[in-house]
């Protein structure tokens, strides 16, 4: 019988699963053996035991380039040019390298710079221009760094705005504690949300980063709603887990929309950002 006739009769048969057997645990192998050779290398290359850093897959910049360009209403070229500004901020490298080799928990960091998807944070606030910036969850300070460099850059234009970074944790920030970054930053070491029911200005674009619990997202964002400027820009580091922005955008009226990375080069899946707007 013709080779092709027969897998198709078999096809039809209660014994096709057992013949597709050896070919689906083939490429079931050959992927994880991906997987495996990519954890082998980074658990002896890389340092870090949480809140990872990698890049992006050349993909996944290019959806995150749109995506903030759909977000912030402005041509995916000047979006490109943006992250192309933070990416070639030979400054602010060499300070996040140099910081981090001295740092206390320098053993538990790695020195290469690597920015992900916050290089789409750098966009939206290069694109949006906010006045006032709230971040909540802050650990070494990449993500503050990032933002305030964007910060500087707008104010150069002719737009300046400030960050007020928030952590419980009174060694966090350690990267954006040095000048120029630090001149936009406020480092406020407390609650969250006590400290954002505390804010006595307009928030033009909030953050949420920090306790990734369902819960703790949520009382952020309520607390956060009535100190939205008009327009204002609400971005959660945790859309791959919770849809709790989402359902803050449809009661509130806003539009929403979630973007996942994808690691280059890493184990680990990636996480994303969310934006109601």
């Amino acid at each position: 019988m013709d080779p092709t006739k027969l897998r198709r009769a078999i096809a039809r048969t209660p014994l096709a699963p057992v013949a597709a057997f050896p070919k689906r645990l083939a490429t079931v192998a050959r992927h994880d053996a991906k997987v495996l050779r990519t954890s082998a290398r980074w658990l002896v290359g890389s340092r870090e035991h949480h809140n990872y850093t990698y890049d992006l897959t050349k993909l996944s910049r290019q959806h995150l380039a749109w995506f903030v360009s759909v977000v912030c209403a402005v041509p995916v070229s000047q979006v490109r040019a943006y992250f192309g500004e933070i990416e070639s901020d030979d400054a602010l490298r060499r300070h996040i390298e140099r910081t981090t080799a001295g740092a206390a928990r320098r053993g538990l960091a790695d020195r290469q710079v690597r920015y992900a998807r916050r290089i789409g944070w750098y966009a939206i606030v290069r694109a949006a221009r906010p006045a006032h910036v709230v971040e909540t969850g802050v650990d070494k300070g990449l993500g503050s760094c990032v933002l305030a460099a964007a910060l500087l850059r707008n104010a150069a234009e002719g737009h300046p705005g400030r960050l007020t970074s928030l952590d419980i944790n009174p060694e966090a920030g350690y990267l954006a504690r040095s000048e120029p970054w630090s001149a936009v930053v406020d480092l406020v070491i407390g609650d969250s949300v006590a400290t954002i029911d505390a804010l006595d200005r307009p928030v033009d674009l909030f953050l949420h980063d920090s306790d990734h619990s369902r819960a703790h997202e949520k009382r952020e964002f309520d607390a956060v709603e009535p100190k939205m400027a008009p327009g204002g820009l609400l971005l959660t580091d945790n859309v791959t887990h919770t849809n709790v922005l989402g359902e803050h955008a449809e009661r509130t009226g806003r539009r929403f929309l979630a973007y996942r990375e994808t690691p280059a080069r890493h184990w680990y899946p990636g996480d994303g950002i969310g934006v109601a707007w």
